[in-house]
């Protein structure tokens, strides 16, 4: 209890952190002492109020090892495969590209591109729109000043890449209609961390006579739904 008031609200004194955990000053003075033994909190010489010290970070590595998107999406995106019938596919944004790192073909695909390990362009994929859309703190990553043309559906005017940013934010998820390749129509949600950063994404693919524009949206709410399956087993907390 005491590592999770430190952690909600910062560096605290012995008396705050007495109240917020709800026992006598003593039992959490006695406390705070095994805790800054085994390296836990520290505590401030300034101030004399605690912090979290290093051995947090021992712990919270220990716990990591288990969310890595590579072991925990792929159960789900194998199960998304089987049931939307198509291609699925995890990617992270690399610099200026997306890249794929994993992918499950669905029993209804009749053949498929191995992107495992390919770079794609953050404007024409579905991926790529994520992360443009939901980029980090610091605005990485951002728009590319020339927007290539891959195919006649690629959006290489600003304008309108823009706005379909902006539906991409409303709805919560992404598509590509023949935007990187002639044919291929992909739909992607994101995989998000504690913080509600979009790590990575989930990216449903076909062609386009069997992915057709009437169902993307059903193949959206099945990506959406695995996504955020993902997301909390990566750590990010459900809503409600």
């Amino acid at each position: 209890s005491i590592l999770q008031v430190i952690a909600r609200s910062g560096p605290m004194g012995v008396t705050e952190i007495a109240v917020a955990v709800g026992v006598h000053k003593s039992t959490a003075f006695r406390l705070l002492g095994t805790l800054e033994a085994r390296g836990f909190v520290r505590q401030s010489q300034e101030r004399g109020d605690y912090r979290l010290g290093q051995g947090v970070v021992q712990l919270a590595a220990g716990a990591t090892q288990h969310h890595d998107i590579n072991v925990v999406a792929p159960e789900v995106t194998r199960r998304l495969a089987e049931t939307v019938g198509e291609t699925v596919n995890v990617a992270i944004h690399d610099g200026t590209a997306v890249i794929s790192i994993d992918q499950h073909i669905g029993p209804a695909a009749v053949s498929s591109i191995n992107w495992v390990g390919r770079r794609g362009p953050l404007h024409a994929t579905a991926a790529g729109k994520l992360f443009l859309a939901f980029p980090d703190a610091d605005g990485t990553p951002a728009v590319p000043d020339e927007l290539v043309r891959f195919s006649e559906h690629t959006l290489v005017d600003h304008e309108e890449l823009a706005q379909d940013l902006v539906r991409v934010r409303a709805r919560g998820w992404s598509v590509s209609l023949e935007e990187q390749e002639p044919g291929l129509i992909a739909v992607g949600a994101p995989v998000r961390d504690f913080a509600g950063t979009a790590v990575a994404a989930v990216v449903v693919s076909g062609l386009a006579y069997r992915l057709t524009r009437d169902i993307v949206e059903n193949v959206a709410t099945h990506t959406v739904a695995a996504a955020d399956e993902i997301s909390h087993r990566n750590g990010q907390p459900k809503r409600g």
